[in-house]
């Protein structure tokens, strides 16, 4: 009798388990993680390095020594708690240092931003020659800064360039740099000049961007040139015209190469701003203590000025959300 064997059935191969698409175990997600942590880390140390090392250290040294004396012959530093506020309240030097920087300040924000807006809308007609024009007034904001105030500290001497041109047609032009009034009339004039070209940059970018739409139909409801240019463009670029002002006003309470080639802060005071009393006190005096107390009052100042600009960009900028 022969029985047969019954035949084996072929099971299928094993498939190999493809691991392309398998998602990370715990341990090689935490690596990863720890990688592009230390990567961050890594692009961003030289800016946080350079930023404790020359904004904060300093700042935080300035407000130290503004509570201490020290004596450089011996080299003694003691604390001194507010004697440095209290002298600079009491100085009598303070009110025409105020004065000087508040007329100072004013005086540049206010020429520099309405030269700058006039000066793009001309610009922004699309006239022949627009090109040189731009040019022309841009050209100092690339200039040496000290190199652009020499220049002009010759020109406004009382036998300078600017009282030739006046001789020529028969004014007799004062010593511009010497004079009472004059003296900070030339000195804004001077930093307007030179950073003019910037914020009229500013301004024809924006001017540039308003659509056109907008004017188009504010002209088919009979708003003539100037009421076009009051309801519509001013709304539309004020966002530029918030930043512009911005920086003019904190660059016009750090003007110091300016103040020092052309007036040194005279007459009597009269183009002595807060920065360049700063310089006084801690470096010609050698007052570290009081000079440190200035340079706080000084960062207060623009910081205080700065933040109410921004908490009024709601009255500037009409669409601020």
């Amino acid at each position: 009798m022969h029985t047969s064997k019954a035949q084996p059935v072929p099971q299928p191969a094993p498939q190999p388990v493809s691991t392309r698409h398998r998602p990370p175990g715990p341990g090689r997600f935490g690596a990863w993680r720890r990688k592009d942590s230390v990567s961050g880390w890594l692009f961003i140390a030289p800016q946080t390095l350079g930023f404790l090392a020359f904004v904060v250290y300093p700042l935080v040294a300035v407000i130290y020594y503004s509570f201490h004396s020290s004596n450089l012959l011996s080299g003694v530093t003691t604390y001194s708690g507010t004697k440095n506020y209290s002298q600079l309240l009491h100085d009598p030097a303070t009110p025409s240092v105020a004065r000087a920087t508040l007329l100072f300040c004013v005086g540049l924000v206010a020429i520099n931003i309405s030269a700058a807006l006039f000066l793009a809308v001309l610009l922004n007609q699309r006239l022949r020659g627009t090109t040189v024009f731009r040019t022309l007034f841009f050209s100092p904001v690339v200039v040496s800064l000290v190199a652009w105030t020499i220049t002009w500290n010759f020109l406004l001497q009382d036998n300078g360039g600017v009282n030739a041109i006046l001789h020529t047609i028969g004014i007799q032009g004062p010593n511009w740099l010497r004079g009472g009034n004059s003296a900070m009339v030339s000195v804004v004039i001077v930093q307007v000049f030179k950073n003019v070209g910037l914020n009229m940059v500013l301004f024809l970018a924006a001017l540039q961007g308003v659509p056109q739409s907008l004017l188009e139909a504010a002209e088919l409801d009979g708003a003539g040139p100037w009421r076009r240019f009051r309801s519509v463009t001013l709304p539309m670029i004020s966002p530029t015209t918030l930043l512009a002002t911005i920086v003019t006003v904190s660059g016009s309470l750090q003007v110091f190469a300016q103040i020092q080639i052309l007036t040194e802060g005279g007459p009597d005071n009269r183009t002595n701003v807060l920065v360049y009393f700063f310089y006084q006190q801690a470096f010609d005096n050698h007052d570290f203590g009081y000079g440190a107390a200035v340079a706080v009052v000084l960062f207060a100042v623009i910081l205080a000025l700065t933040l109410i600009q921004w908490r009024l960009r709601k009255k500037w900028v009409p669409f601020e959300l």
